[in-house]
């Protein structure tokens, strides 16, 4: 995974040229991701779903995350990165079921790299039952949701610790039900700044209705 080629981007999202994943996260080069943010509504709730990183990630092992999400290889166009929400969390969707949210700056810096990233979001509204989620055991150990409010509300200081619920797989592949109380400090440290722009662009989306479909299929250069 450290081989691969990625784009190197300048701030403004210009391509500048191509590095190794190892490379750019060593020396901090912005480069361009895609993040699927899943969400549902029942009884006239809205709820948003995290996945539980698999304690055989090399990054952010057994915390909590952005439903899907990875990183965009060199030859890869935008509509591409739909692959990581069948790889990771096994649901097939199309292009046109998902709400394109524009590009967000997501920036981590830890001892181990520095991850500037332009991240693509997009939002899809899902259908499924947890029974229909198929987890990528080396990648994702639990899927779990949330009331949308209640995460706000975490983001905002408002609340210490939010009720999740939904599927883990244990070692042997057996699936098991999930119920905790987590905290901000349990979920990948992203930038708050993320986190609010990703719950402005979906309370945007969700209250105007924006149609489905809007993905863009070249990379944002």
């Amino acid at each position: 995974m450290d081989t691969e080629l990625l784009n190197v981007l300048d701030e403004n999202g210009k391509h500048t040229g191509v590095e190794t994943r190892k490379n750019i996260h060593k020396m901090g080069y912005w480069h361009e991701t895609f993040h699927c943010w899943v969400c549902s509504v029942e009884s006239g709730k809205r709820y948003i779903y995290f996945q539980l990183r698999s304690h055989k990630k090399k990054d952010y092992p057994e915390l909590y995350d952005i439903t899907a999400a990875g990183h965009l290889l060199a030859n890869e166009s935008i509509a591409d990165g739909i692959r990581e929400v069948k790889e990771e969390i096994g649901l097939s969707i199309e292009q046109s079921d998902l709400i394109s949210l524009g590009k967000v700056k997501n920036c981590i810096a830890t001892a181990d790299l520095i991850d500037n990233e332009i991240s693509h979001i997009f939002l899809y509204n899902s259908p499924h039952s947890f029974e229909q989620f198929q987890l990528q055991e080396n990648e994702v150990s639990g899927i779990v949701r949330t009331p949308f409010c209640d995460f706000i509300k975490l983001c905002n200081e408002e609340m210490e610790w939010i009720e999740v619920v939904g599927i883990g797989i244990q070692e042997s592949g057996k699936k098991i039900e999930m119920n905790e109380n987590i905290t901000l400090a349990q979920f990948v440290p992203h930038e708050r700044s993320y986190f609010a722009n990703v719950i402005k662009k979906i309370e945007e989306a969700t209250s105007n209705a924006i149609h489905k479909g809007d993905i863009i299929n070249e990379h944002g250069k």
